[in-house]
């Protein structure tokens, strides 16, 4: 049980990675642009790739009528996402501390893991919700207004995962550093589960 308990305290200080690193990454290619623009969603805002993207990110949205990107104090998201992280990080480690050490059984790493799911889930569907939003809430009075074959304006929403044509753009939407060290600590808390649930086995 003391392998899984280090386990499970390892995996759930792996989420701390979010605090240094972005979640999320939005790459903008186009023939004009011999650079990408870029975004990188992280848990407390949202930062350019290279210094200037989110300026010029924004002067080519306002040509179209989409929203400027907005600021941490603008979403309610930045301010409360970090506090959902570090709490997870001190509930991982108080179960990982007190299986350690007998206190609780190794159900309640599976129990985490199941809840940090939950959460990513309910994180994922509203960023999907705010992109789809940024991209279709356009301003009736924006400069450019473009039309798909049938007539009707056409939307911008980024992917939520991959690749998309927008106009002459190619838009990429994928996980970054920190979504991916959010994984290793997830998988290695399951690894937990079954390493304590063994343990449990040989020692009954």
């Amino acid at each position: 049980m003391k392998k899984a308990s280090i386990l499970m305290i390892i995996g759930s200080l792996f989420l701390l990675g979010l605090f240094v690193f972005p979640l999320w990454n939005i790459m903008l290619g186009a023939p004009q642009y011999p650079e990408p623009l870029g975004m990188n969603i992280h848990i407390d805002g949202i930062k350019g790739f290279n210094e200037f993207d989110i300026q010029n990110i924004d002067g080519l949205n306002h040509y179209i009528g989409m929203k400027t990107i907005p600021k941490p104090e603008e979403m309610w998201e930045f301010s409360t996402f970090p506090l959902v992280i570090a709490a997870m990080v001190f509930l991982g480690v108080l179960i990982g501390v007190l299986g350690y050490f007998k206190k609780v059984s190794y159900k309640w790493f599976l129990g985490w893991f199941v809840f940090m799911s939950v959460l990513g889930v309910l994180g994922m569907y509203d960023f999907n919700a705010w992109m789809t939003d940024y991209g279709t809430n356009l301003d009736p009075h924006a400069i450019m207004k473009i039309a798909n074959p049938d007539g009707t304006p056409m939307t911008y929403k980024p992917p939520l995962f991959g690749n998309a044509k927008m106009l002459n753009f190619d838009v990429t939407s994928l996980p970054d550093t920190g979504a991916w060290l959010m994984f290793i600590g997830m998988s290695l808390t399951v690894i937990a589960f079954f390493v304590g649930k063994k343990s449990a086995k040989s020692i009954s």
